[in-house]
Parts: structure tokens; C-alpha cells; sequence
């Protein structure tokens, strides 16, 4: 069975960002831990999908995503200084949570979802990265497609009602490590 819309699909990687010698290994979806995903869902970056579309189980793949196709340039006015205190909670700040490198789950004025990773914390100020944590990197993905099938209506459902990616973590809502579906858009990392 060949990749296609609405085809559960199991794949294996090694993601590594950079050039040349500077490559580094960013993040594995191993045999134990897979990406788990609906493809043609808008779960995945529609570059990473135009990769895969057609392959099938047992077949390997080696591409290359620029920013362009992924996250985006680095953007610096997306680095803001929000004031402390509307991370307070009961009046009081929670030190294990923010704390510098933390990423956090946050709104926006007009009711948008963001994550953002705290660059410091001041004694009236936070200063927050808006930017994806891949973005301005060139993603350098090889891996196998590990398992092709058609999704149930229940999987397509659970999708559409807020469910998960599929990354097979379970944690869709940790802050820290998100779902550990960095290679997507999944919206819950």
C-alpha cells in the first residue's frame, strides 16, 4: 500500500539540522518511539508530506526541507517582553515553570494558541521566543516507512475533535518536550 490521503502512516527518522560538517542530530523517531501520523490531515508540514507521498512500507527516504518549506527564517520581532506578572498564578510565580529555556504554552490577544521558550526572566520581566524552535534551520530527514494503512473513521475522528498527531509520545500537552513531532505542524508541540 502506497502513502496517500488518509493512510495511517509509521515512519522512522533521524532529523538533523545545519550544513555540512555542522550538522547535528536534532531529534529520532525510533522503531520503539515511531511518528505516528494521518497523512494528507494538515498534521504534518505539507513539504515533509510531498516527500512521502507514494512510498510504502519498507521504503527508505533522504531529503532535505529549507526553511522555506518548514518554519520560516528566524524572526526576531517575534522575541517580546511580556511583563511578570501575567504569569502569575494565585499572585504567585511558579519557578518550576518558568524558568529560562522552559517553553510555554501561552494566548495571544485575539485568542490565538502560541508556544514560546523563555529566554530570561527579569524581576518585572519575562522575555519570550515566539519563533518555532526549528525555525531558520535546514531539516535534513533519512528514515524508513516502518507501516502504511488505511486510518479508521475513529483515528480521522479523534483527529478532527482535538485529538493527538499520533506521534505515539502521549504527551500532547507537555510543555517541555511538546509531542516530540518536531518535523511537524501538529499544533500541540
Amino acid at each position: 500500500m502506497q502513502i496517500s490521503d488518509n493512510k495511517y502512516v509509521t515512519v522512522t527518522y533521524d532529523l538533523n539540522v545545519g550544513e555540512g560538517e555542522e550538522r547535528e542530530l536534532m531529534e529520532q523517531a525510533t522503531v520503539q518511539q515511531p511518528l505516528e501520523f494521518i497523512f494528507g490531515t494538515n498534521s504534518m508540514l505539507e513539504a515533509f508530506e510531498d516527500q512521502l507521498r507514494g512510498l510504502s512500507q519498507g521504503d527508505r527516504f533522504s531529503f532535505r526541507l529549507s526553511p522555506e518549506e518548514a518554519y520560516g527564517d528566524y524572526d526576531d520581532t517575534k522575541i517580546v517582553e511580556l511583563p511578570k506578572n501575567i504569569f502569575e498564578i494565585d499572585g504567585k510565580i511558579d519557578k518550576e515553570v518558568l524558568f529560562e529555556g522552559n517553553t510555554l504554552p501561552m494566548m495571544d490577544s485575539s485568542g490565538n494558541r502560541l508556544m514560546g521558550s523563555v529566554v530570561s526572566v527579569e524581576s518585572e520581566s519575562v522575555t519570550m521566543d515566539f519563533n518555532h524552535p526549528l525555525a531558520g534551520e535546514i531539516m535534513h530527514f533519512e528514515g524508513t516507512v516502518i507501516g502504511v494503512r488505511e486510518a479508521s473513521a475513529e483515528e480521522i475522528a479523534a483527529l478532527f475533535s482535538g485529538g493527538c498527531c499520533g506521534c505515539g509520545s502521549g504527551d500532547c500537552d507537555s510543555s517541555e518536550e511538546g509531542c516530540g513531532c518536531a518535523s511537524g505542524g501538529c499544533g500541540c508541540c
